[in-house]
This record gives structure tokens, C-alpha cells and sequence, in this order.
């Protein structure tokens, strides 16, 4: 690539990652206004509605090039990651439960490159996959615990605090680790298929938001918070797709692993949390053992890792 259009399709990459950063703020206080399910019901018509219009400007061509294991396999995955995670946001009994919720969710760089290991065949580092995992592992802990050395007991009261927010955030960090992992198995270097898969996410929440009472009271800032999360969520896609393609991808595969720090400062400022010393700290340390276990996959000098 000429040297402008790949910092071009760099900085788009870095641009995706400051739109996701913002989505767990706006989604909490959406969430907060309507209920968790006619809240994401309300993004996802918005970027379902994206999708489907690329869909239809595209005429259904690159749908037609998708292998059926990944449409089936890597679509019900993304339909999961998302209705999962948009659960346990508003699940949340407040909004320092919420910054648990979104570093549960940012385990998924590092349960990646297990699946990696998996699925993919990839080898790594166990110097430093080990260490990587062990501090994702201890900053989680820490932001559960809090300040005060409880130990284990502390640890499982943590978790008891809201067993289901808590579980769906970790199944969705699961699923999206899968979806990551699957997606290089199963449509390689081929057209990916967000456009088709935020639609389907639509249509399942739009299914749910049937199945709930009562109406939602959408007041003015309901409306641009919900059309800014779904522009968000799609054009952060399309803006993550270009770096993939054409982007310096070292550096901005680097440059996600800060998401968790991005997402915390961002959730702080916008729905007024006083974080503690503890969330900073954790969230760093799920940032660093994300990075080292990223890094523990990376090819050695002279070879593969």
C-alpha cells in the first residue's frame, strides 16, 4: 500500500476503537432509560437497518460467497456476544457493577488466543502466554475483591454480587473469543458478514422486546443515544475491516488491547463513576496479560512462535 492511504486505513482502525470504547457507557445509560432489552432492540434496528441497505447496495453478492459453517457457526456466535453483553449491561445493579461487566467482557483478547491454540494450531510462548493469563486473571480478581485482601472468600462474593450480569458477561467474552478464532477457520481471507449479522441480532431482540411488558419512554436523548450506538457499532466495523485489509495491522491489533482502559475512563466520565484505585489497577493488569499473551503468539525472529 502507498504510504497514505495505509495510515489512512490505520487511523481508521484506531477511530473503530475509540467508537467501541464509548458503547458501554451509552449503552448502560440507554439501558437505564428504556430497560436492557427495548434498549438494544433500539440500537440493533438502527445498525441492522445499516446492514441491511449495504446488503441491498451490494445486491446480497459477498452473502452469496459466505461458507454455510461460518454463516451458521460464526453468525449464531455474534448474535450471542451480542445479546449476552447487552444483558448484562443492564443487568448491572448499578453502575459500579458496570465497570465489572465491561472488564469481564475485555477477558475476550485473552481467551482468544487460547481458542487460538485450540482451534487454529497456533503455537506459543509459554513463558509468556502463562504470566499473560495469570495477570488477566489477577486484575479481574482484583476489581471483584476490591481493595480489601479478602482472599478467595472475597473473590466468591464478589462474583455472588450479581451472578447473572456477571455470568453473561463471561459467556460473552466466551463467545466472541470463539467467533474471533472460528471466523479466521471458516471464511479466511473471504467478505466477512456483519452486514447480514447485526440484521439477525435485530430480529432476535426485536423477538424479545415482544416478549416484554409494558412501553418503552423514548424521550429525545433515548432517540440520539440509540442512533448513535447503532451508527457507532456499524461504522466501527466497516472502519475495523479497513485497517484489517489495508492498515498497519501490528500496530493497530496493539492499540486494541487498551480498549478495557478507554472503556472504564469513558463510562466514568459519562455516567459520573468515582472509580477506585482497585478498577484502575485491575483494569491495567487485564490490559498488560492481554498484551503478553498476544505477544506469546507473535513469530519469533527468524521463525514461527
Amino acid at each position: 500500500m502507498p504510504p497514505a492511504p495505509k495510515r489512512v486505513a490505520t487511523v481508521s482502525g484506531l477511530l473503530a476503537i475509540v467508537l467501541w470504547s464509548t458503547t458501554i457507557a451509552v449503552a448502560r445509560s440507554l439501558a437505564e432509560q428504556l430497560g436492557a432489552i427495548p434498549a438494544a432492540a433500539g440500537v440493533y434496528a438502527v445498525s441492522g437497518g445499516l446492514g441491511l441497505a449495504a446488503l441491498a447496495w451490494r445486491r446480497g453478492r459477498r452473502v452469496r460467497q459466505l461458507p454455510r459453517a461460518y454463516l451458521l457457526g460464526c453468525g449464531g456466535l455474534f448474535v450471542a456476544y451480542m445479546v449476552m453483553m447487552y444483558l448484562a449491561i443492564g443487568l448491572a445493579a448499578n453502575r459500579q457493577q458496570l465497570l465489572v461487566v465491561s472488564l469481564l467482557n475485555y477477558l475476550w483478547p485473552a481467551l482468544t488466543v487460547v481458542a487460538s491454540l485450540v482451534l487454529l494450531g497456533v503455537r506459543a510462548r509459554w513463558g509468556l502466554l502463562g504470566p499473560g493469563l495469570a495477570m488477566a486473571l489477577a486484575g479481574l480478581g482484583l476489581v471483584l475483591v476490591g481493595p480489601a485482601p479478602t482472599g478467595w472468600a472475597g473473590l466468591v462474593a464478589g462474583l455472588g454480587a450479581n451472578v447473572p450480569a456477571y455470568a453473561l458477561a463471561g459467556s460473552a467474552a466466551a463467545a466472541w473469543a470463539l467467533y474471533s478464532t472460528l471466523t479466521r477457520r471458516w471464511a479466511g481471507g473471504g467478505p466477512g458478514g456483519v452486514d447480514l449479522f447485526l440484521p439477525a441480532t435485530a430480529l432476535v431482540l426485536g423477538g424479545l422486546f415482544l416478549l416484554t411488558d409494558g412501553e418503552p419512554a423514548w424521550t429525545a436523548r433515548a432517540l440520539g443515544e440509540a442512533g448513535f450506538l447503532g451508527a457507532a457499532i456499524y461504522v466501527a466495523y466497516c472502519l475495523w475491516d479497513f485497517a484489517m485489509r489495508a492498515g498497519n495491522v501490528v500496530l493497530v491489533a496493539a492499540g486494541s488491547y487498551l480498549t478495557p482502559l478507554l472503556s472504564v475512563l469513558v463510562s466514568c466520565l459519562y455516567l459520573a463513576i468515582a472509580p477506585g484505585w482497585d478498577l484502575w489497577a485491575g483494569a491495567v493488569l487485564l490490559v498488560a496479560g492481554s498484551i503478553l499473551s498476544w505477544r506469546a503468539t507473535r513469530p519469533t525472529e527468524g521463525g514461527q512462535s
